[in-house]
C-alpha cells in the first residue's frame, strides 16, 4: 500500500503561482511512477503531468506545458507540481498518483491515489 497526501492548494489570482505537494508513505516510494491528473466540476478526470520513478521522463498535458513543472525528491518521498501563469480553468481539484508500472507518460494507469487538494483560479 501506498499513502498519499495532497497539499498547497488554494485561491489564487489569475497569473499567480501555487506549488503542490504530494507526500508519499508506505511502500518504496522510489518504485513508483508518479503522475498528477485534476477534475474540474462536471468534466471528467484529466491527465496534468507525470514523471517516471526517478523523474527523468516527464511528460505534460499540452494545456500546462511551459507553465507547470513537476519534480520528486525521493529522499524525502514527495513529489510536486509547480504551477505558474496560472489561469481560471486551471480551477479543479488536483490528484496525485501513482503507479508502479508506469514510464511517466500520459497513458500510465494508477495504483494509488491522493484525496485531492482544490486549486481555483480567479479572474
Amino acid at each position: 500500500q501506498v499513502q498519499l497526501v495532497e497539499s498547497g492548494g488554494g485561491l489564487v489570482q489569475a497569473g499567480g503561482s501555487l506549488r503542490l505537494s504530494c507526500a508519499a508513505s508506505g511502500r518504496t516510494f522510489i518504485n513508483y511512477a508518479m503522475g498528477w491528473l485534476r477534475q474540474a466540476p462536471g468534466k471528467e478526470r484529466e491527465f496534468v503531468a507525470a514523471f517516471n520513478w526517478s523523474g527523468d521522463i516527464t511528460s505534460y498535458a499540452d494545456s500546462v506545458k511551459g507553465r507547470f513543472t513537476i519534480s520528486r525528491d525521493n529522499a524525502k518521498n514527495t513529489a510536486y507540481l509547480q504551477m505558474n501563469s496560472l489561469k481560471p480553468e486551471d480551477t479543479a481539484v488536483y490528484y496525485c498518483a501513482a503507479s508502479l508500472y508506469g514510464l511517466g507518460s500520459p497513458y500510465d494507469e494508477y495504483d494509488y491515489w491522493g484525496q485531492g487538494t482544490q486549486v481555483t483560479v480567479s479572474s
